[in-house]
């Protein structure tokens, strides 16, 4: 669970998303973004315990179309946060009610992207905790559901527990400032996934 937990925890495009649905508090898109984070990472750790891994080590093209798509999504999810930064839409919450925002269909859709297209989750889970899974002997199917409870907890925290900053964010100044920090790690990503770091 320490394991799977010190690999997620880290703000990357995935989490910076739902941080920025768990804020503005909509339980209907903030629970199937949660799943799909979730659901993913249990897939690709299963996968990289059955030997996947293997596969997605030995095949540079399949890795090389995932981080060129990853980096291209990534920069454009960068412009759309930036674009909010200077031109802000007012978004403002009210203590009462979650803010508006992008349908579940939408949310699902991009929350998808943002982790299938990142080539580091198929290091990270498939290849990396793969790996440590299989090293456990006849004890892996436990760390595996070790890690795949890391990540569920992990999402559901982030994005059920991101309304607590609620009073924050009912100024749109903490908006822009939001926006740009996920503006800056969208680049950051989508740059060293395109150089390949």
């Amino acid at each position: 669970m320490l394991t799977g937990m010190s690999l997620i925890v880290a703000i990357g495009a995935q989490n910076a998303y739902l941080l920025r649905l768990g804020i503005a508090g909509r339980t209907t898109v903030v629970l199937p973004a949660v799943l799909v984070c979730a659901a993913s990472d249990a897939l690709l750790i299963l996968a990289g315990v059955l030997g996947v891994g293997a596969v997605v080590r030995n095949t540079p093209t399949a890795l090389t179309v995932i981080r060129v798509l990853g980096a291209a999504f990534l920069l454009w999810y960068a412009v759309v946060a930036a674009r909010r930064v200077v031109r802000p839409s007012g978004e403002v919450l009210e203590a009462s009610g979650p803010a508006a925002g992008p349908g579940a269909r939408r949310v699902v859709v991009t929350t998808a992207a943002l982790t299938w297209l990142n080539p580091h989750v198929y290091l990270d889970t498939v290849i990396l905790l793969g790996s440590i899974a299989n090293g456990q002997g006849a004890q892996r199917w436990w760390w595996v559901a070790g890690a795949m409870a890391a990540s569920v907890i992990w999402f559901s925290a982030l994005g059920f527990g991101a309304r607590l900053l609620r009073p924050v964010f009912a100024r749109p100044v903490a908006w822009r400032v939001l926006d740009a920090f996920v503006a800056l790690v969208m680049l950051t990503l989508g740059i060293r996934i395109a150089l390949g770091l």
